[in-house]
């Protein structure tokens, strides 16, 4: 790895660790606040009296949640100014929280890579997950919109900004935070005038006649949707083939091989990925097979109707780590016994080819983040029949019992590491069969290790409630929906 202060030449300009690549004045959340987006614009309008510049490495941008911001920045004058330091509207809604940053310049981004740099981003968005924002850009940072400004002009995160100087202005004079920030007399002037209620009467009165490209999209009538076997964005999902009245029974799940061994701290995004899709990785060869060309991937989160890629794209974090692999990261595993390293998705599809169950290993805090539902259905859809962990972030373990996926806890000073799995193993889990399962009950855990030694612990089962022992049972909460609904008719 390169010094943290050494910058690397690209064709236009220099980077290096902690340089801002994205500055993104964005979310749906805090750019509704009129006070902070006004004092962003003030922070430009003052940058840009004093002649400054973003570096050009800095990609900018500004998604409002609502065209009511563009109206008050307009109307102020404000908008001019972030234009020009290159704060244009992208448009209104998602941008980075979700992943839809846009690709960087390719001589850039081939230096992040090339020399594993450590490059940044500030936004005022959400999300700042590993690899949520940017494949590439390690570093995230969550910030008001005038800061967003502030540290864009700065173009590093290595920077104090309340200490050092941001830039200098067009006669190479330094300029400080304090020289160009807004004070709240400012922003409260400018808030009188900003706007008013009949601005929001008239932009959302009429909003169908405001967008008429929605009208325009061609639609299907009836009560029952027909579905397009070609679609890249929208499937059948396959949650109720084979479905019938008869529910299920818990069993003991023996011989089953486990697809990967995580550590602490793996967030719904590292289980399934809002963000870009990698041309190279399952989902990206399957759309490429489906006529689709990388510029037009658009992005997970868009295709979260198609569980074709959903369901590859489950564990293809670039920065997910499974220490069954070397290196760790990048949605890899090795199928056993053979030791042959392959995507996680390809692995699933193998094991449940030759009718081996499989299973998950995991830290702490497992599933934390967004309440990402396709977290839990792409664990189901690659046959994982339970996730053992140290512990759950709740919603996430709620969501895999939803599923039809057994979430199991080791006991307090346990865990894969002390253990000592390396994923060579295979596991029994013992106990299920017993026709009386109860919330939060033992499970036995048996290891049975390659040179033929065996090993057994208990397990705390993690179905926390007697609903949730009927929604397992079920084979999920839609099974058991479904079959609700039948009955009662």
């Amino acid at each position: 790895m390169t010094d943290l202060d050494e910058h690397i030449p690209t064709q236009t300009t220099t980077i290096g660790h902690g340089d801002v690549m994205i500055a993104a004045i964005t979310s749906c959340t805090n750019t509704s606040n009129p006070a902070v987006m006004l004092a962003a614009g003030i922070v430009a309008k003052k940058a840009v009296e004093k002649g400054m510049k973003v570096p050009a490495y800095v990609k900018t941008s500004l998604a409002p949640g609502s065209r009511v911001v563009t109206e008050y920045l307009n109307k102020t004058g404000l908008q001019t100014y972030l234009d020009e330091i290159g704060f244009n509207l992208v448009g209104y809604g998602c941008t980075t929280c979700i992943g839809n940053s846009g690709p960087l310049d390719a001589g850039i981004e081939e230096e992040i890579v090339e020399h594993d740099l450590i490059a940044a981003s500030v936004l005022s968005g959400n999300r700042n997950f590993e690899a949520r924002v940017h494949q590439n850009i390690k570093a995230n940072f969550l910030m008001s919109p005038p800061l967003v400004v502030a540290y864009a002009l700065a173009g590093t995160v290595l920077k104090d900004v309340y200490l050092y100087p941001l830039g200098p202005d067009r006669e190479g004079n330094d300029v400080y935070l304090k020289d160009i920030w807004a004070s709240l007399d400012e922003v409260k002037e400018i808030l009188q005038s900003a706007f008013d209620p009949e601005t929001y009467k008239r932009l959302y009165s009429e909003f169908a006649e405001q967008n008429p490209l929605w009208n325009q999209i061609p639609t299907s009538e009836g009560a029952v949707y027909e579905w397009d076997t070609e679609s890249t964005y929208i499937q059948e999902p396959p949650y109720f083939e084979d479905f019938s009245m008869a529910t299920g029974s818990f069993s003991d799940i023996k011989g089953a091989r486990a697809l990967a061994v995580f550590g602490d701290s793996v967030t719904t995004d590292h289980i399934s990925p809002a963000g870009s899709i990698k041309p190279s990785s399952p989902a990206g060869v399957y759309l490429q097979e489906k006529g689709v060309t990388p510029e037009n991937f658009n992005s997970y989160g868009s295709r979260r109707g198609n569980d074709r890629v959903m369901l590859r794209g489950t564990f293809a974090n670039v920065r997910i780590k499974n220490l069954m692999v070397s290196p760790v990261e990048g949605g890899f595993t090795c199928h056993q016994p053979e030791k042959e390293e392959m995507s996680i998705y390809d692995a699933a599809e193998k094991y449940q080819s030759e009718n081996t169950p499989t299973v998950i290993f995991a830290g702490q805090e497992y599933g934390t983040g967004s309440s990402r539902d396709w977290a839990a259905k792409g664990t189901r859809l690659m046959g994982v029949k339970a996730v053992i962990t140290q512990s759950f972030e709740r919603i996430h373990r709620s969501n895999l019992v939803g599923m039809g996926v057994l979430p199991l806890q080791f006991k307090e000073g346990e865990s894969a590491q002390s253990l000592k799995l390396d994923g060579t193993e295979t596991y029994d889990l013992i106990g299920l069969e017993t026709g009386n399962i109860k919330p939060q009950q033992d499970v036995l855990l048996r290891i049975n290790r390659t040179d033929g030694s065996i090993e057994e612990t208990n397990l705390t089962l993690r179905i926390d409630t007697p609903i949730e022992i009927e929604y397992y049972k079920a084979g999920g909460i839609l099974q058991y929906v479904l079959r609700q609904l039948l009955s009662n008719q």
